[in-house]
């Protein structure tokens, strides 16, 4: 079952497990992982195709994350699992049957990664691209085509949605004073707004312009193939955006 039935159970989810640790004046733990398909999927229409990251990330008690590749899904289910609280764990069914390499300690069966820790997949320089789930891979693709060109794009794969990794945010934005955040979801009080704002907030004297977006369009998802590319975010869209602030 994806994120999309999830609504059927949303009651159970932000007023009981989310708020139980503090229901109990800490006394009683929540440990439970919700996990499934989130995101757009392919022709499966508006009622299936949908970004919760921002939702949930909203929550007080829920922690959130959102793995891009095999390390990311390993490391962070394993640590979600072992977590005394409510983790929300948002895949990607379109990512289920694709590869990527790893090394031999994320083989090993003790394997885990921080929750609340992102990861630099590219270093750069001119500006920072962030990102999670799927959108990582078009911003790696993104800063390929772009190198080209001379401009060389910071990737951070935020891993996790909440907490946010302020710490890994604001030392790239030091580097690069250019932000464009990446997402799936609507625009409207998504991921990259709360980072906008607090790129504002705390490195605001950092910036050379603003923090733009790239997000999904504000609509329904369709079901024609070429009206659902246009409601989600392309690699050509965040290359677009990156030469407007250069």
């Amino acid at each position: 079952m994806t994120w999309n039935f999830a609504m059927q159970a949303i009651d159970q989810i932000i007023n009981s497990a989310a708020k139980t640790l503090y229901m109990s004046a800490g006394q009683i733990n929540c440990p439970i992982v919700f996990r499934g398909p989130n995101g757009a999927a392919a022709g499966v229409a508006a009622q299936h195709s949908q970004c919760f990251a921002a939702w949930y990330s909203s929550v007080p008690g829920l922690k959130v994350l959102a793995p891009y590749d095999s390390e990311d899904a390993r490391g962070l289910l394993k640590a979600a699992i072992r977590d005394p609280d409510p983790v929300v764990f948002l895949e990607n069914e379109i990512m289920y049957g694709q590869a990527f390499p790893v090394n031999a300690q994320v083989l090993d069966k003790d394997f885990t990664l921080p929750i609340g820790k992102a990861k630099v997949m590219r270093e750069g320089k001119h500006v920072t691209l962030v990102s999670f789930s799927k959108m990582v891979g078009y911003c790696l693709k993104a800063a390929d085509h772009l190198s080209k060109e001379g401009v060389h794009c910071e990737v951070i794969n935020l891993r996790t949605i909440k907490p946010l990794d302020k710490d890994t945010l604001l030392a790239s934005i030091k580097k690069t004073h250019k932000m464009v955040t990446v997402e799936e979801g609507w625009p409207q009080c998504g991921v990259g707004a709360e980072i906008a704002a607090l790129m504002q907030e705390l490195a605001f004297d950092e910036l050379d312009a603003p923090v733009l977006r790239v997000t999904g369009a504000e609509v329904p998802m369709p079901y024609a193939a070429n009206l659902e590319a246009a409601a989600l975010p392309q690699v050509d869209d965040i290359i677009k955006v990156v030469k407007s602030i250069l």
